[in-house]
């Protein structure tokens, strides 16, 4: 399972550079400046999080035992998907209400953090 969370990782990092390049490229001269700054967050929360899901899959590489690295691991991957798709169909659709479960995406991202503390503190 450790090379599916680094493999993983590693294409929604290549995404998440490529999705930067597009909102300074493509998106500056559409949207207005705080559209183009919650883009722009929604890009950085992916990025953070591909390098922590590659983080997971090592320490799950590391200590086989540890299984909350696979759970925080997934957790990353929802967390991306709703805290920055949210963010990203936010800023391109302007439907306000998505606004509404980028907050689900965070949680998500913060038991990741909490499973990834987890699986380290109580690997051999």
């Amino acid at each position: 399972m450790e090379r599916k969370l680094i493999a993983i990782g590693s294409v929604l990092g290549g995404l998440a550079v490529a999705l930067g390049a597009f909102g300074a490229h493509g998106l500056r001269d559409i949207l207005a400046p705080s559209a183009l700054e919650t883009f722009e967050t929604g890009v950085r929360y992916q990025f953070y999080h591909a390098v922590a899901i590659i983080l997971a899959g090592l320490v799950l590489g590391r200590y086989p035992s540890a299984k909350q690295a696979n759970t925080a691991g997934w957790l990353f991957m929802v967390g991306v998907a709703i805290f920055s798709g949210s963010l990203y169909l936010l800023t391109i659709t302007g439907m306000r209400w998505l606004g509404a479960i980028t907050p689900i995406g965070g949680v998500a991202f913060i038991a990741g953090w909490a499973c990834l503390a987890l699986a380290v503190w109580r690997s051999k």
